[in-house]
């Protein structure tokens, strides 16, 4: 039987590894001396052809005095493993993006769930901790502008109970009020050529990457022609709906009819 071929992700780890130790100017059997663990394990996990655990990162970067870097690394590489791999490229566009344009069918936008939301649709911890992490990206420093239409059903189809629905809509209305999100609600009904949802994430120098979901997952594309439809269909969108503070009431409007507590 071949042997397995190692993850990308442990790789660009491992390789992270052997710089810090490199340069602090430790051999793999001084760390491992240091850690109470074997060379071998070390060079495993150097090579990438194992999956360290959290707790193993953290300690790697007390022996190497380097702060969070591994563990950030870790993070970054190894919650990545929970998603497609077609997924995770779009992933580091959206991270760095300096716009965001969205349109969502279905669900609300998930860089603006409630943790209670989002989890009545995720099937692990990690990849409510990964979606968490996303959604940092809206509060950072250097956020990117997001420009979101929702369609209007999202408001009034039911993920978990209605607390949940409740407090998400609550909070869909205190994320439309920030200075980088405009967020517009979209009357229900048939737009032409808008079949699912999307996301544009334009990059500083101007390239742009979109991601289509589907039934079955997604697809990602950075094809000028797939660009060029998705930004048609989404001028159209905003086009059609509501403006920004009527969209706001009728967020409102649905919290209090639909989902506030009796």
């Amino acid at each position: 039987m071949a042997a397995k071929k190692p993850s990308p992700w442990l790789k660009e780890f491992g390789a992270e590894v052997t710089r810090i130790r490199e340069g602090v100017g430790l051999t793999r059997t001084e760390l491992a001396t240091s850690m109470n663990v074997t060379r071998s394990y070390v060079g495993q996990v150097e090579a990438g052809t194992t999956r360290c655990r959290r707790d193993f990162a953290m300690r790697l970067d007390s022996a190497l005095n380097s702060g969070s870097t591994l563990l950030d690394k870790w993070e970054d590489c190894f919650r990545s493993v929970d998603y497609p791999r077609w997924f995770v490229g779009f992933l580091k566009a959206e991270e760095t993006a300096t716009l965001l344009r969205v349109h969502e069918n279905t669900l609300v936008y998930e860089l603006f769930q409630t943790e209670a939301y989002a989890r009545a649709l995720l099937l692990t911890d990690d990849l409510l901790t990964g979606r968490t992490k996303r959604q940092a990206t809206l509060t950072r420093s250097d956020s990117p502008m997001v420009f979101v239409v929702m369609n209007e059903s999202v408001l009034y189809r039911q993920v978990g109970c209605r607390e949940t629905m409740r407090k998400q809509l609550e909070y869909l209305i205190t994320v439309s009020g920030w200075n980088n999100v405009t967020l517009q609600i979209a009357p229900t009904t048939h737009y032409h050529g808008v079949n699912g949802s999307f996301t544009v994430a334009t990059q500083r120098d101007g390239n742009e990457v979109v991601y289509l979901a589907t039934a079955i997952g997604g697809s990602v594309s950075k094809q000028s022609d797939d660009i060029l439809h998705v930004a048609k269909l989404f001028a159209t969108l905003q086009a059609h709906a509501l403006p920004v503070g009527t969209s706001r009431d009728l967020i409102q409007k649905v919290t209090l009819e639909r989902w506030a507590c009796s």
